[in-house]
């Protein structure tokens, strides 16, 4: 019993610090219990550092305790994500990147060490769009999950504080 209890104990412990690991640059506006399990979806608003005037709300999975007993993987958490964006007002464009890479604006630990989930932000400059590519990196095979949202600018208020990329 008092084995059942110490490894009860260190399994609080890890998920205590596996939710530590989330700490990003998003607030959370939400949590819509799934199931009896206490697993949740959990809504974040997630502000561009570089480009003031547009939000982006996004969706991910957070699993409770008693799922990660019952499944036996205690460090991580599904890859999916969902993502909206949208401007709220006047736009401001800082300095961005504008290669087809795009700058990551968001990141929050999906597992302990192996697994985060990323926002991308990628410059469409032939539509002049702001794209936000949700996605989960991971050191193995990769994640195919993805979410896209696109804030096109025309018919927008913006300003571009460096001027507008040619």
């Amino acid at each position: 019993m008092l084995k059942r209890l110490a490894s009860l104990g260190f399994a609080l412990v890890l998920t205590g610090a596996l939710a530590a690991c989330g700490n990003n640059n998003g607030t959370n506006v939400g949590s819509v219990g799934v199931d009896w399990t206490g697993n949740d979806i959990n809504v974040e608003a997630v502000a561009d550092p570089e480009v003031k005037g547009v939000i982006c709300h996004v969706a991910y999975f957070n699993r409770s305790l008693i799922d990660r007993l019952q499944q036996g993987n205690w460090f991580e958490d599904p890859s999916y994500s969902a993502i909206d964006c949208a401007a709220s007002g006047p736009v401001t464009v800082g300095n961005i990147s504008t290669s087809a890479g795009g700058q990551e604006i968001f990141k929050q630990q999906r597992s302990l060490i192996f697994k985060s989930l990323r926002i991308t932000r990628i410059y469409d400059k032939a539509n002049n769009t702001l794209l936000y590519l949700a996605h989960a990196r991971e050191l193995q095979m990769g994640s195919g999950k993805m979410s896209l949202s696109a804030v096109p600018l025309n018919g927008l208020d913006v300003t571009w504080s460096n001027g507008k990329p040619n």
